[in-house]
């Protein structure tokens, strides 16, 4: 398709914020779509802030910021993605709620656009197949927080045709990020290792082996990972590794899959992370841990 201009983004919670945040640096128009109009407002605004910052850092000028955020436009109506040349979902790790956009995708979006999924787990044959496109719907994994972590899994469906992966991963690489070309099987590349590093965590603090912080010290100092599995847990959010690790288990069918009790407790009680104020860790309204 010619070269790619307007993006929509589905979702305006932190991965869709990201998302439109690296677009619209890029030069790109944005739609941030949300069903809630005013959640598409207040989350252009703290992206904004987040431009903020970049200016005091001197990693952009106050010009490249007022640039960037004119590009954003924040809406809730589907029918908003119609100019789209290319639109990311970003909505909750959710099946039925991934299938019902899709559907509407096809309905609203002109029939050469492509429709992405920042899904991480759920199968992108499946997404394509409710649509009226399947070759032209793709996998389109950023990682958490977006601006800042520089790889994309680039995942194609079974009838996903090579112009669709080759315009998303040039379109990758004008967001300055890095793919990897990833088979279609649940989890991917990073959560298929990712989701029972972090479900084994949870086992380790369930079965007494040490404490929240003797945990993530362990992993981060003895593996040298920059941060620790439970920590990295609460930033993605516990809801969204209980729903990755439910569907490893399930379309997978091995009990090495199997998610910890503690983390269903901790998504039962709303202890959902960073976003919730308390997960393994408890937060401040910023975010810091209190």
């Amino acid at each position: 398709m010619a070269d790619i201009q307007t993006i929509g983004v589905i979702g305006a919670g932190q991965m869709g914020r990201g998302i439109a945040q690296v677009a619209a640096q890029a030069g790109l128009d944005v739609v941030l779509l949300d069903a809630n109009l005013e959640m598409a407002q207040k989350s252009t605004e703290r992206l904004g802030r987040a431009l903020d910052r970049l200016v005091a850092k001197e990693k952009i000028t106050i010009e490249e910021r007022t640039e960037a955020l004119a590009r954003i436009t924040p809406r809730s109506d589907y029918k908003d993605l119609a100019p789209c040349d290319f639109v990311v979902e970003a909505a909750p790790e959710r099946e039925d709620i991934k299938l019902e956009i899709f559907t509407k995708l096809s309905e609203v979006t002109k029939k050469e656009a492509i429709l992405a999924s920042n899904t991480s787990s759920i199968s992108i044959t499946k997404i394509g197949a409710c649509t009226d496109r399947p070759e032209k719907v793709i996998g389109m994994h950023f990682m958490n927080p977006v601006p800042v972590m520089k790889l994309v899994e680039i995942v194609r469906g079974l009838p996903t045709d090579d112009a669709t992966f080759e315009a998303t991963v040039a379109l990758a690489k004008r967001f300055n990020k890095t793919t990897v070309a990833a088979r279609d099987i649940p989890g991917f590349i990073v959560n298929r290792v990712l989701i029972p590093l972090i479900n084994e965590a949870c086992f380790a603090l369930y079965e007494g082996l040490g404490t929240v912080e003797d945990i993530d010290v362990g992993v981060k100092l003895g593996l040298n990972h920059p941060m620790g599995p439970l920590e990295l847990s609460d930033l993605i959010g516990l809801d969204t590794c209980l729903a990755i690790a439910n569907v490893l288990h399930t379309e997978l069918g091995d009990d090495k899959y199997r998610p910890c009790p503690l983390l269903k407790q901790h998504v039962a009680a709303g202890w959902l992370g960073r976003k919730a104020g308390r997960g393994f860790y408890t937060y401040d309204a910023q975010g810091k841990k209190a």
